[in-house]
């Protein structure tokens, strides 16, 4: 079958995407008896276009088209995340486009507004990801907000409640009051800012601040036991200037004696620090910072501000009343948002907590016990470390967009839960339930909930009310909690959704998971949380390994941002260069977990590899117009043709040590730049530049038996190297596979792994 004189990726590339779906290719041959291999694709954002970094899913799809050619029943399931804050976020730009808001909309509404959006546009990274070429099995595609993954994330839920793992309490969090949600501490960015460093009079003791805006929280001043200039005032009292509050002087070991003064100002309602010796101490917490940014619980002339209005105007009132003693220039690092980019507020609000330590101790036997490896092994540590440190996780988020936390409060019971709701005038009403209950209906209040807030002790149910169809709000009184889970708690689980925990077949048959591969920025986020639901739920691991990958950059080695403006777009790539020159850009001479720099001298090199096995295809398919191909090796090999045998095998064992991860001795598994570069010298150097070399004269001359041994060589050599490339280069590999009279399967992509000659 004659090639076209050039490779034409941009027609070949959609074709056979979607011929490899539409013939079922990359569905699991279930019948078969060996070892299963299984990858659960790492889901991107279900409605934005995919990134540069989602590229580098051509890790699992090397790992999971060589597993498929070995015959194991393969897996390679798709899916995409709802992505909570990440998709609202982008949503509330789009309505300040409008001039609108997301206190315009009671909740339900917005929802509904998020879920349209996501709907509408949910088909591209979908699209996208076939159009690179990674062979999931779309039959299996799932959706973090499926009804069916949703049932078993509550179900989760349900039954850390009922072992005592699940907890409310009132302590601080990192609370973005622009985006309206707390954050872990994982989820947090610093960076480094010059400020001011405050000295001011209490009294008998001058403490030094970078926060005086909030000294209306003050509930003490401590100071270092240890310290010889303030000994004798442990047990005295201070006064907080402008409100004259009286205060005790304590002694606690977690003061710096060479930070400022040596004497902190203990606000726990506004600091990590604090709270920890307000708990040591029996403190009360005050709040001066509401959840909306603004001032409260402040003297008058501050009502409403907010924070830095506060702090110029607190420095002006200390000012006036000669409480001021100096500022000073104060480099230090700020907590700000990692979305939306504003400064972080250390606030008091009621959280729902999992309690991690016994199930944080059963993923480290696990580790101990070689369940779960992790390549490189450089990050093992870094995962101990994460693991032994876990606080308890914070797991609820105070936004709309994500599965709600499966509780439910009695409001007549508790009548001091808040509400805020837009009334059926639409207007925006928060109270105390007790303070507003004789001017709205539960009726009303529920059809137009925004949110609520439930002191820390309020009894809840995890069921959901089922009252008759034709009850009352007064037979009904409850109101569903209206914090959502924190997205990891969701795709935490998602080995078990993905795969129908516990009753499947899929989850029977395919469950642990084989690799889970992602970027080490996450290990902490994402992989160690399912680590912990999968030991949690299971008893066992949910894969048995964990690769991580590397880190895309440009081609100058800098990291990728919009503020920089060199992000790539794979698809834009891909149209230029096509999938396969990508894929190659992505993996030749790369260090596992290293930085890959992503240039036009790559990937024009990638294109340009491409070309190369296209021309030597079309050399040896025009030679077998005029010369019978024999069908068995034939007699009179000459020691060319046999030491380009030889070689192949060499390349053959190279390539396939790679994918040998369950040999513990074996140093090259998930060498994948090993192989590739192998295979490039082999295919372009050895075979092309110097085996077709020495054949061209057997080829065209008339020793017929010599011609017939040479086409035989090339022909045999160079369909198993392009079966041998395929897991790397899949597109082109699969359309030469086409027009050879040596293919014996339908598709390149399920034809066997390559033996040696």
């Amino acid at each position: 079958m004659e090639l076209d004189k050039l490779p034409q990726f941009t027609e070949y590339e959609p074709r056979l995407s979607t011929w490899w779906v539409d013939n079922d290719f990359f569905k699991p041959n279930t019948n078969s008896t060996k070892k299963p291999f299984t990858i659960i694709l790492p889901p991107p954002n279900a409605n934005a276009p995919l990134h540069a970094g989602h590229a580098l899913y051509v890790v699992e799809d090397i790992l999971v088209r060589q597993a498929r050619m070995e015959g194991r029943p393969t897996l390679f399931l798709p899916g995409t995340d709802h992505a909570g804050i990440e998709t609202q976020f982008v949503f509330e730009k789009k309505l300040a486009e409008k001039g609108r808001s997301r206190l315009d909309f009671d909740r339900e509404t917005l929802y509904k507004m998020i879920h349209d959006f996501v709907h509408k546009n949910r088909g591209i990274a979908t699209s996208q990801l076939k159009r690179l070429g990674f062979s999931l099995d779309w039959s299996r595609e799932k959706y973090t907000l499926q009804d069916d993954i949703l049932k078993t994330v509550n179900a989760t839920f349900k039954q850390m409640h009922d072992d005592g793992l699940v907890y409310r309490d009132e302590r601080l969090v990192n609370y973005c009051t622009h985006c309206g949600t707390g954050f872990s501490n994982l989820e947090v960015d610093h960076k480094d800012s010059i400020g001011k460093l405050w000295h001011i009079n209490y009294g008998p003791i001058t403490i030094a601040t970078t926060r005086p805006e909030t000294i209306y929280a003050d509930v003490a001043i401590a100071v270092n036991p240890h310290d010889d200039r303030y000994k004798d005032l442990i047990g005295q009292t201070a006064t907080v200037p402008i409100i004259n509050k009286k205060i005790p002087i304590i002694g606690d070991e977690a003061v710096e004696m060479d930070f400022g003064t040596g004497a902190l100002k203990i606000t726990p309602g506004h600091d990590v620090t604090d709270f920890e010796i307000g708990e040591r101490h029996g403190l009360d917490r005050i709040s001066v910072i509401a959840r909306t940014g603004n001032m409260q619980n402040v003297p008058e002339f501050l009502e409403g501000m907010f924070p830095r209005q506060a702090r110029k105007a607190t420095i002006e009132k200390l000012t006036e009343v000669g409480a001021l003693v100096k500022e000073e220039v104060y480099e230090h690092s700020v907590a700000i948002c990692y979305r939306c980019k504003n400064v972080i507020e250390p606030l008091l609000v009621p959280q729902w907590f999992i309690k991690v330590e016994s199930i944080v101790e059963k993923v480290i036997e696990k580790l101990d016990a070689g369940e779960v490896q992790v390549f490189p092994t450089r990050f093992d540590k870094d995962l101990r470390r994460w693991l032994e440190t876990a606080p308890d996780w914070n797991i609820s988020r105070q936004i709309v967009w994500g599965p709600r936390i499966p509780a439910w409060y009695n409001l007549t019971e508790n009548p001091l839960i808040e509400v805020t709701f837009v009334d059926k005038n639409g207007k925006n009403v928060t109270g105390v339930y007790n303070d507003i209950k004789e001017d709205y209906s539960i009726d009303e209040i529920r059809n137009g909930l925004q949110s609520l807030v439930a002191p820390v002790n309020t009894p809840y149910v995890t069921e959901p009310p089922t009252p008759g169809a034709e009850t009352t709000s007064l037979q009904n009184p409850y109101l569903q909690e209206t914090d959502t889970f924190d997205t990891w708690f969701s795709s935490g689980q998602w080995p078990l959704t993905t795969l129908g925990f516990p009753d499947s077949d899929d989850y029977k048959m395919f469950y642990p998971t084989t690799v889970i591969d992602t970027m080490w920025d996450i290990l902490a986020f994402w992989v160690m949380r399912m680590l912990m639901f999968g030991v949690y739920k299971t008893g066992e691991v949910p894969f048995e390994w964990i690769h991580m990958h590397s880190r895309v950059v440009d081609g100058k080695g800098a990291k990728m941002s919009k503020s920089k403006g060199n992000v790539v777009n794979p698809l834009e790539i891909v149209e230029t260069y096509g999938a396969d020159a990508l894929r190659f850009a992505l993996m030749f001479g790369i260090a596992p977990a290293s930085d890959i720099p992503l240039g036009d001298e790559k990937l024009v090199g990638g294109r340009n590899f491409v070309t190369k096995m296209w021309n030597v295809s079309r050399f040896i398919l025009g030679h077998t117009e005029n010369i019978e191909l024999p069908t068995e090796p034939p007699s009179g090999l000459t020691e060319d043709d046999k030491s380009i045998i030889e070689k192949y095998n060499t390349v053959l064992s190279k390539v396939s040590s790679i994918f040998e991860i369950d040999d513990a001795d074996n140093a090259d598994k998930f060498q994948f730049s090993r192989g590739l570069d192998a295979l490039y010298d082999f295919m372009w150097n050895e075979f092309a530049s110097v085996y077709i070399e020495q054949t061209k004269d057997r080829l065209a001359g008339d020793d017929t038996q010599s011609a017939q041994a040479a086409l035989w060589t090339l022909m045999t050599v160079w369909t198993n190297s392009l079966k041998l490339l395929h897991p790397f280069m899949p597109f082109i590999t699969e359309e030469i596979y086409q027009h050879l009279p040596t293919k014996n399967d339908e598709s390149i992509s399920i034809s066997p792994w390559p033996e040696r000659l």
